[in-house]
Order: structure tokens, then C-alpha cells, then sequence
């Protein structure tokens, strides 16, 4: 019985190409254990040209800035204590590059539960703009990020980043998990979400007076990177 054997092929393979760019560790990860003041540069560098209209609408303290090289980006930073409502700004459509947008992100139940977040109800909810919240308690946050959201569409380019600071709760023993609903919302509105990061707070939280735990004390947030979609393709990267 014979055996019939296959012919060897000779032929000269191609070199195996490999991807161009230099091995490091030195890369954005999706968690940020070292606050948002060194969080947030990471991502402007993973996500917005430099020299960019950047328009901060809830620019506080300016804590998010700390750590950006000034002059980096044409920077724009408003709040609402300074009379300018994240919710009617006062740019053009298609004006601006990026928006920054992180309100306060929790209601106040009563008492003293979560007083550190009672500027929602004294600057958004019941301000004297005009443009008060419908709702109450987590709709009404929820409320105020869809309206933020639909201005800042209304103000960026195409191809523009909106970047939002947020963290879930629980209202009314429910949990709400606010990054979820806001993703959903702002894709309705139709921005694509892009990425996802988890910043977890360095200190431990408040002691709470509680007979029995229900639900897990909430220790991180979120950044969400959104672009609004148009013509021309995609949104900005970094050269590799």
C-alpha cells in the first residue's frame, strides 16, 4: 500500500510587520485611583487637540485644571454662580471644541444626609435663571444633565467631545445607576459614547447613622466621553 505524501511549499514567506510605535507602560487605563485632578488631564490628552475651544461649564474651583499646562487649550470656563447656566450658554452653534460638564450630581434628601451636594438645589434647582428644574429629587439631576447635554450638542462642532463628570445613588432605596441613564439619554440626543473612566475617591466616606447596610456605599464616579457625530468621519485622535 502506498502512502501518497504531500509536496513541501518552498515559496519565500513575508516578514511578519509589526505595528508601528514604541512598547510602554505608560498608558491611559480605564481606573484613576489618584483623584480627578490627575484623571482628567489623561483623557484631554487621549481625547482633545491641543489649542482646542475647551468651554468648562460648571468650572467651580477650577479643580479639574490644576494639573493642565496653561495656554495647552483655549479654555472657556463659566459657572453658574458667575450667572452663566450650563443649561443656556452663550456661544454659537457649532462654536466650541470640547464641553466640560459636571454639575452636582446628587439631590439632598433632608437633614443633613449628603449635605456636601445641597448646591444642586441652591444653584439648579430652584435659581433664580428661569430654567428650574420639573422634577424632584434623582429626576431632577437626571433632568438637568439631559438639558446640559442637549446645549452642549447644540454648541460643539461636529465631531466635537463632551466629557461629563458623574456618579451613581441610591433615591428612595432605589438604586440609580446615572451613568447608564445618561449614556442612554445622550444617545437618544445622538452623541456616541466613546469611552468610559472610574475615578474612586482616596478617602474613606462619611460615617452614616444606618440600622441595617442596603446597598453598597457608592466610593467611585465617572467621566464619560461622548462626540457628536457629523460630517467628516470620526473624532480627533492623538498621532501614534
Amino acid at each position: 500500500m502506498s502512502t501518497k505524501v504531500g509536496k513541501v511549499d518552498r515559496r519565500p514567506r513575508s516578514k511578519r510587520v509589526a505595528p508601528a510605535g514604541e512598547a510602554t507602560n505608560d498608558l491611559v487605563l480605564s481606573v484613576f485611583t489618584d483623584g480627578n485632578d490627575r484623571a482628567f488631564p489623561r483623557i484631554l490628552d487621549l481625547y482633545v487637540k491641543p489649542h482646542s475651544i475647551v468651554a468648562d461649564v460648571t468650572y467651580g474651583k477650577g479643580v479639574f485644571w490644576r494639573r493642565v499646562p496653561p495656554g495647552l487649550y483655549d479654555l472657556r470656563p463659566t459657572d453658574i454662580q458667575d450667572g452663566i447656566d450650563c443649561r443656556d450658554l452663550p456661544y454659537e452653534e457649532g462654536e466650541i471644541d470640547c464641553v466640560v460638564l459636571d454639575p452636582p450630581y446628587m439631590h439632598s434628601p433632608g437633614g443633613t444626609a449628603h449635605k456636601t451636594h445641597s448646591p444642586f438645589e441652591d444653584y439648579y434647582r430652584n435659581n433664580g435663571s428661569g430654567n428650574q428644574t420639573k422634577s424632584k429629587y434623582h429626576e431632577a439631576v437626571l433632568e438637568l444633565y439631559i438639558d446640559a447635554g442637549k446645549e452642549a450638542y447644540r454648541v460643539l462642532r461636529d465631531r466635537g467631545v463632551l466629557i461629563v463628570k458623574c456618579q451613581d445613588e441610591v433615591c428612595s432605596n432605589r438604586q440609580r445607576f446615572t451613568h447608564v441613564e445618561i449614556m442612554q439619554a445622550y444617545n437618544q440626543m445622538g452623541f456616541i459614547a466613546e469611552d468610559l473612566f472610574v475615578v474612586i475617591r482616596r478617602n474613606r466616606p462619611g460615617v452614616s447613622r444606618t440600622v441595617r447596610q442596603v446597598h453598597a456605599r457608592k466610593s467611585h464616579s465617572y467621566f464619560l466621553v461622548f462626540w457628536k457625530p457629523g460630517n467628516g468621519g470620526r473624532m480627533w485622535k492623538p498621532p501614534q
